[in-house]
């Protein structure tokens, strides 16, 4: 397929006199195209969900997650798993981002990285990327070659694929065990996908990563439970969902959170279980670590 044929790079009618039209008529219409996103990504709900159980599966099997893209869809998968480990509390080595020309390309673009078919290659292996992982294609047209050259190498490993693409019937959606199409049409700015493309890669990212965690027991209720408190405001945020679940004053949250050695799961468990930290722990271990099933399993 022609570039000029994929849907991301044809023209928008709606915005072909953009360069005429005043500040509030491209915001009124970026706004407006946004719209289109929300519903392109609920029709593929049913294949985000296949993803998640591929995630999870995963992860549980000690298996991990690499999100490989180039330039904007690279990037977006970057902040998506570096924001797992203080928001889960979730090891930073199983969630692994490669972009195409590496750090570098955080901060500058490095177009002619994304051409490089060899050098996904090496990335992956410099991983030790192995069958028992899962690889997570991004990009907008679904042909970029760095990541397609990553999927092939994955596939040959006996490992399984998911692509996140916004154009139908791309090799990525060829070479994936699991295709999640999300047909956000043309830019206001032809071919810029950064725009809509890149909102809705990191919407479905959200969905995937957020939706794991769940179901992995990172979260208790809708709190962030295994929030990792590194800072000021990540210590406030696990002292409130410790007084939220067991209703105690902040002054017992923060001293049980302390004993706990600063793990707000162990520190709910010893206060509505009596427990002490050691033994909480333990309860945890013997239940995946998962909050509700140690309460539950424990009586309390």
């Amino acid at each position: 397929m022609k570039i000029s044929e994929l849907m991301t790079e044809m023209r928008n009618p709606r915005s072909e006199n953009l360069d005429r039209m005043s500040i509030m008529e491209i915001l009124r219409l970026m706004n407006d195209e946004d719209r289109k996103v929300v519903s392109a990504v609920e029709e593929v709900l049913t294949e985000v969900e296949k993803a998640v159980n591929l995630v999870v599966q995963t992860l549980k099997d000690d298996g991990r997650v690499f999100y490989m893209g180039a330039g904007t869809s690279g990037r977006i998968g970057f902040l998506d798993a570096v924001e797992i480990p203080p928001t889960f509390s979730y090891p930073e080595d199983k969630f692994i981002p490669i972009l195409a020309g590496g750090l570098e390309a955080l901060r500058r673009a490095v177009e002619k990285s994304e051409d490089d078919e060899k050098m996904a290659i090496r990335d992956l292996e410099e991983h030790d990327f192995s069958k028992n992982d899962l690889l997570i294609g991004i990009s907008a047209s679904g042909r970029t070659p760095y990541v397609v050259s990553g999927m092939r190498y994955a596939k040959s490993l006996g490992a399984r694929t998911i692509c996140i693409v916004n154009n139908p019937n791309s090799e990525m959606e060829k070479l994936s065990d699991v295709a999640i199409v999300i047909l956000t049409g043309p830019e206001i700015i032809t071919g810029s996908t950064r725009l809509k493309a890149g909102t809705a890669q990191k919407m479905v990212l959200n969905m995937i990563s957020t939706v794991s965690m769940v179901k992995l027991g990172k979260v208790y209720g809708n709190l962030m439970i295994d929030v990792n408190p590194t800072n000021e405001k990540l210590i406030k945020r696990a002292v409130e969902v410790i007084k939220i679940i067991t209703e105690v004053d902040e002054k017992t949250a923060v001293e049980y959170l302390k004993r706990a050695n600063m793990n707000p799961k162990t520190a709910v468990l010893m206060i509505k279980c009596g427990f002490d930290s050691e033994r909480a722990r333990k309860i945890l271990n013997e239940n995946e670590d998962n909050l509700r099933k140690a309460l539950e399993n424990s009586g309390c």
